[in-house]
């Protein structure tokens, strides 16, 4: 391992986190943290080791870290307790996620579970949707078309389904998609970071869009669906792989290759 600098960060990090890999970075790192905490390698009370000791074990600046740290306690794996440390919980181990994780889902039965779903919430939001919260699926597909990287865009993808979500005026619906956000955004992932996959599927969000401004419903869930269905044609042999690996594998060959 080389050593740090003065300054605390890795000398390679100026050519390695570019903005177009700090995201992707941050994401492997954040995967591998969490695999140890649901697996039970971190165990609840356990002590991650400090900032500065994690941007030398896995090469990265604290800056990425801390991101990283942010993003487990939103996940509540983990609680950040300034001048003490981060404290692995017992709590992340009784959600939704990781009751889920545990039969370790493939993308074919994620998008089986997403079509019924994320159809219906299409359909609603055509019909019920504010024209603030169009404004909000606006905003949300921007930011996808904007996002550095796959795995930025990965996570605008799935805001994008959330305003969508949001705006179909079923709290539950939202919810029910909400549990299953981590998942999907693993799919997500596998699809932005291979361009064939992401390029056809990338035209579906302003034609959902479109549909779901125009109040045309029958035209926002046959849209919604297409856009699901996708998966099915493309994934090929990654459709029964588990997509915690399916992720991970994909991840690491953007790394790679940047």
């Amino acid at each position: 391992m080389r050593p740090v600098t003065s300054s605390d960060e890795p000398p390679h990090l100026a050519a390695r986190e570019r903005p177009a890999l700090r995201g992707l970075l941050t994401e492997r790192i954040a995967r591998q943290l969490e695999h140890d905490i649901r697996a039970g390698a971190l165990t609840p009370g356990a002590k991650l080791a400090s900032e500065r000791e994690l941007a030398q074990q896995y090469g990265a600046s604290r800056n990425v870290v801390r991101e990283v740290l942010r993003r487990l306690e939103a996940q509540d794996l983990i609680d950040v307790q300034p001048g003490r440390g981060s404290f692995v919980t017992s709590r992340g181990a009784r959600t939704y996620d990781a009751v889920y994780r545990a039969d370790r889902p493939t993308a074919r039965q994620l998008i089986e579970a997403r079509i019924p779903v994320e159809v219906e919430i299409a359909g609603l939001a055509a019909e019920r949707a504010t024209a603030t919260e169009i404004q909000a699926i606006e905003r949300a597909h921007e930011r996808f078309v904007a996002a550095p990287d796959a795995a930025a865009m990965a996570r605008a993808d799935l805001g994008f389904h959330d305003a969508i979500a949001a705006a179909c005026g079923n709290p539950v619906l939202r919810v029910m998609l909400s549990s299953i956000g981590e998942m999907m955004f693993e799919m997500m992932l596998r699809s932005n970071s291979d361009p064939a996959i992401g390029e056809p599927g990338v035209p579906h969000h302003p034609e959902i869009l479109e549909a779901v401004a125009a109040r045309d419903v029958p035209l926002a869930r046959a849209r919604m669906r297409e856009h699901l269905m996708l998966g099915l044609r493309t994934y090929g042999a990654d459709l029964d792989v588990s997509l915690d690996v399916m992720a991970t594998r994909h991840l690491e060959r953007l790394l790679t290759q940047s």
